[in-house]
């Protein structure tokens, strides 16, 4: 097909519109109340299942919970939350210690997102608070639980990280907005009970989904990414 004008600026187009999609998703962290239909968010499943995996294994499970089913879920994780009876994880998500630059970037954020909630070092009291938002979907009218069985092995987990990206950037071209939340791996005891999750199946992350509340302050908050030559090397290029 010969490269005509408008060829090229179909491809821009299109160009923009996904990067928009990727670089205007965000963890927010403050919902509306308004329904998201089952439609789409079946729309945005499917769509995110096109994720590659390993001998097309597709290693995702996924929980939909909405009205009665998420107020029951939100009210036994809130209590095991409220009460410090937080769970052993499955897996270890971070290193111990944290090296650098890792420390950093990880300090920059926590301590950016609680400046713009104008929540001071020290308080101790207000940052539970706020962590315990993470178990209401941040009053997002939905949340997804995200299971994978205990049986498979990393490159799995590694499959999982483009299906999850799927779904956000996907939300994000229909209008709505998502945060990946691993602080539901810390009582997935609870989580499994609540949802009867089998033994089998580890609980990976959850994700709050929802129109964002952009009059919230915390919805402003963007954390600083490093430069692509940050962390490429371009290797075998002229010039």
């Amino acid at each position: 097909m010969p490269d005509t004008d408008a060829t090229a600026i179909s491809a821009d187009l299109r160009a923009e519109i996904v990067e928009t999609a990727v670089t205007s998703r965000a963890s927010v962290r403050a919902f509306l109340p308004t329904a998201v239909p089952k439609e789409t968010i079946a729309r945005i499943l499917e769509a995110a299942s096109y994720a590659p995996s390993g001998s097309n294994m597709q290693p995702w499970k996924v929980r939909v919970v909405t009205g009665a089913v998420k107020d029951r879920l939100v009210e036994a994780v809130s209590a095991e939350h409220d009460a410090g009876r937080m769970q052993e994880r499955d897996f270890k998500y971070y290193p111990t210690p944290f090296p650098e630059p890792y420390l950093t970037r990880r300090r920059a954020t926590g301590w950016g997102l609680y400046g713009a909630l104008k929540i001071e070092k020290g308080d101790k009291e207000a940052m539970h608070r706020q962590h315990g938002r993470n178990f209401l979907f941040f009053d997002a009218p939905v949340g997804l639980i995200f299971t994978i069985d205990n049986s498979l092995e990393m490159g799995s987990w590694l499959d999982y990280g483009t299906f999850l990206q799927n779904i956000m950037v996907m939300a994000r071209g229909l209008g709505l907005a998502t945060c990946p939340q691993a602080a539901w791996c810390s009582f997935h005891s609870t989580v499994k009970e609540v949802l009867e999750i089998p033994d089998d199946e580890i609980v990976v992350c959850g994700m709050a989904l929802g129109h964002a509340d952009t009059s919230e302050i915390v919805n402003d908050y963007r954390p600083v990414r490093e430069p692509v030559d940050g962390f490429t090397q371009f290797l075998g290029f002229d010039g």
